[in-house]
C-alpha cells in the first residue's frame, strides 16, 4: 500500500516532508460515496479478500475495505465519470506502468520515417523529375526525405553542380516540405534533409 501521507488530524492531506501530493486520490482521500471497480486483476483480488468480486458500482467503503484486506491501493482513476471509476492496486506500480506506457507513445509517435534520394552529380531531366515525384509522395505520406549527391573520384571538383542540383530538387518541393538546414558537404556526398509540411 502506498504510504504517501503522514497522519495529521488538523490536516490529513499534509504529505510527508520532501514527498509530492500523488497525482490521483487514493484511499482515505478519495470523498465520493460510491466508484465503479474496474481492473484486470479482480479474479485475484477475490481470492485475496474471500468474496467474489466483479466490474461493478460499489460504495466507496466495502472497496477501501478490500484494499486494506489485499495491501493495496484504492485509486481514482477516472475522476470525472459518473461515478468516477477505480481500481484495486499498487500505486507504485500503477504509476510506473502508466508512465511506461506513455514513453512508449510518445516514442511511437515521434518516429518518423526517412526516405532517401540518390543523385549523382550529372543528373539528368527526367532522372530528376522521376524522383522529385518520389519525394512528394514520400513528403504527402509524412516521411522525411534524405536526398544526397555522390561524388566520385574525380568529380568532386563538380561540387558546385551538386549543390545548384539540391537547391533546385528543393525549389520543387517548396509546397510539400521544409529543409532542415542548407546543403552540406561529408566526405564525398553532399545531402539535405526535408521534413514534410504540417498540415494546417
Amino acid at each position: 500500500m502506498a504510504k504517501v501521507f503522514r497522519k495529521n488530524n488538523n490536516n490529513p492531506r499534509v504529505p510527508f516532508r520532501g514527498q509530492k501530493q500523488p497525482e490521483h486520490r487514493i484511499n482515505d482521500f478519495i470523498k465520493v460515496p460510491e466508484l465503479r471497480l474496474a481492473g484486470d486483476s479482480l479474479e485475484e483480488l477475490s481470492e485475496i479478500v474471500g468474496e467474489k468480486i466483479e466490474p461493478g458500482i460499489y460504495p466507496l467503503r466495502k472497496l477501501q475495505l478490500w484494499a486494506e484486506q489485499a495491501e493495496l491501493d484504492l485509486i481514482e482513476v477516472v475522476p470525472n465519470a459518473n461515478p468516477p471509476v477505480a481500481r484495486i492496486t499498487d500505486y507504485n506500480k500503477f504509476l510506473y506502468l502508466k508512465k511506461k506506457k506513455e514513453k512508449e507513445i510518445k516514442a511511437n509517435s515521434s518516429k518518423v520515417e526517412v526516405k532517401e534520394i540518390r543523385f549523382g552529380p550529372s543528373t539528368e531531366a527526367h532522372d530528376f523529375e522521376f524522383k522529385v515525384r518520389h519525394a512528394t509522395k514520400f513528403l504527402q505520406e509524412g516521411a522525411k526525405v534524405r536526398a544526397y549527391v555522390q561524388f566520385r573520384g574525380r568529380e568532386i571538383v563538380f561540387k558546385d553542380k551538386g549543390e545548384l542540383l539540391l537547391l533546385n530538387f528543393l525549389k520543387e518541393l517548396i509546397d510539400y516540405g521544409v529543409p532542415e538546414a542548407e546543403p552540406k558537404l561529408e566526405g564525398k556526398r553532399m545531402f539535405v534533409t526535408i521534413g514534410p509540411k504540417k498540415k494546417k
